[in-house]
């Protein structure tokens, strides 16, 4: 299957999917990027940025992830992430600028500034 039509996309990503749909064209990977398989680069690029930092103790993330050494390893596992999360969307024809602001919307109602400033549960009126 072929990714949907995005060419009339102008959003901020869309410079980065042509660089991504050009790098997997060259490879012929494309037959190995179906939703499923790119779901699951995801999950594990995701496992490998928080392995990164599994035992670091939260009083020492901030310090951590800026030490030169581990900040080009976070930085490049991020970019990981980030490479097969555009992948996944572009194959799923979502346009993940849209998606992220509609997202925060919803989270805007769920999480309203006054009932949660500084708190990290959800509000009470909220089911689960």
């Amino acid at each position: 299957m072929t990714p949907p039509d995005t060419s009339a996309n102008t959003g901020p990503f869309e410079a980065l999917l042509r660089e991504l749909r050009k790098f997997v064209e060259e490879r012929d990977w494309g037959k190995f990027h179906d939703p499923k398989n790119l779901s699951m680069a995801v999950a594990s690029e995701a496992g490998e940025l928080a392995a990164l930092l599994r035992w670091v103790r939260n009083d020492e993330a901030d310090a951590f992830v800026r030490r030169p050494e581990n900040h080009e390893r976070l930085r490049a596992e991020a970019a990981d992430v980030a490479i097969s999360l555009l992948l996944l969307c572009d194959r799923a024809g979502i346009e993940l600028q849209q998606a992220i602001l509609d997202k925060l919307e919803v989270n805007r109602r769920n999480y309203p500034a006054e009932l949660t400033r500084g708190r990290a549960d959800r509000p009470k009126h909220q089911s689960p």
